[in-house]
């Protein structure tokens, strides 16, 4: 199934140099593991709830590719870059398949609670 991997990012103001570094120099840490930016810092349209921050969804063949991307020896060679500059959270997630069926979900859930 594919991976992914979810920032929330709380970004300055003023973007310190070394952020423009880390921009210049990610893409090469994703592409050995097929990653590619879906959304990246976007605005964001809250519909319900709240929300501060940039958004950035990175996608993934497996979330395996993803988790081998985050603990590369490239990309934390970079991530110093932004997270010494930017704060947040960054998430690594597992989606669901392509036959991936709410309903059938929700009778699963209930016949377990």
């Amino acid at each position: 199934m594919t991976g992914f991997a979810f920032g929330r990012l709380n970004t300055p103001g003023k973007v310190h140099p070394e952020v423009f570094e880390y921009l210049e120099r990610i893409q090469g840490t994703l592409d050995p593991f097929g990653g590619r930016f879906l959304i990246h810092g976007a605005p964001v349209d809250v519909r319900e709830g709240g929300w501060s921050g940039d958004m950035v969804l990175i996608g993934f063949p497996t979330i395996q590719h993803a988790r081998d991307w985050y603990d590369s020896p490239a990309y934390q060679a970079i991530k110093r870059l932004r997270s010494d500059h930017i704060g947040g959270d960054i998430l690594l997630v597992e989606g669901v398949p392509a036959d991936h069926d709410s309903g059938g979900m929700a009778t699963g859930m209930r016949a377990a609670s």
